[in-house]
């Protein structure tokens, strides 16, 4: 006799309940923790990492990059700057100033050992060009600052019509600020020794606020401060705003710093070193 769909179902034995393994619910809410933990991150630190992806993305397009790029320029400034280094390659000095490059510091030494292999082209070049130059240092804490300041004097021949020197301090490797300081201070007053003018003191906002605002107040203070509309210091404590370091100017293929000075050209030209009297 044959079974009936109601028999049939009744003979079937019952398919076992599925439970779900306690360990699955943990790793869901783990994941979910963990998203709201990223997204917590990337609201507080936002900044930080678009910056870190955009130059990322500019170095994986570096070949792809013919040296015609242009960033506009700051809006409210007359006088226009950069400042570069060995990283910056070739530079095409008379195309550079074709475009209201006004002024532009140049690395010369680091520490107490290294001189930048290009300095002495880009010294040469950026003067044949009429752009008004400045050389810089990069400050190693730990390193003897006597040497330091020896190695800047012996490397750049400053004479009338350049910009001041100019110690860039952002070198957070060191354990003694006040010891830090010191070696700033000399570096600062052998150099003025050495050369009859003041020089500058450049670093980062960050870096300017926790360890070096109040103590150096006299020297002329070259800021860095991105992604900003104006510096968070007053005016009276800055010359020169270094706004960007991922622009664009034709002449130099791949990013650079970009700078604004803070007062007319006439300002600029009477901050240079003097002609020797008699």
């Amino acid at each position: 006799m044959p079974l009936t769909s109601s028999s049939s179902a009744r003979s079937r034995p019952p398919r076992p309940t599925r439970r779900r393994k306690p360990g699955r619910r943990w790793v869901g809410w783990l994941l979910a923790g963990l998203l709201l933990v990223a997204l917590g991150l990337y609201g507080r630190y936002s900044t930080q990492l678009n910056r870190y992806a955009r130059r990322a993305y500019a170095t994986l397009r570096t070949g792809s990059l013919t040296g015609h790029e242009k960033t506009p320029l700051r809006a409210g400034y007359a006088v226009h700057g950069i400042d570069v280094s060995s990283y910056q390659g070739r530079i095409d000095w008379p195309v550079v100033a074709s475009h209201q490059v006004r002024f532009a510091f140049i690395k010369a030494t680091e520490g107490g050992t290294l001189r930048d292999p290009r300095f002495g082209r880009n010294w040469r070049g950026a003067r044949a060009a009429g752009v008004f130059r400045g050389a810089y240092h990069y400050f190693h804490p730990n390193s003897d600052p006597t040497k330091q300041a020896s190695l800047f004097t012996r490397t750049v021949p400053l004479g009338p019509g350049d910009l001041p020197p100019v110690l860039d301090v952002e070198h957070a490797n060191f354990h003694d600020v006040a010891q830090m300081r010191r070696g700033v201070a000399l570096w600062l007053r052998l150099v003025e020794r050495h050369y009859g003018v003041r020089p500058i003191l450049y670093s980062n906002y960050g870096f300017y606020q926790r360890h070096l605002a109040g103590h150096f107040d006299k020297y002329p203070l070259w800021l860095a401060h991105y992604e900003v509309d104006q510096p968070r210091l007053p005016a009276s404590r800055w010359i020169i705003w270094q706004h960007s370091d991922e622009s664009y100017v034709p002449g130099i293929r791949g990013p650079v710093d970009f700078n604004v000075f803070q007062g007319s050209f006439e300002r600029l030209r009477a901050l240079r070193i003097p002609p020797k009297r008699p």
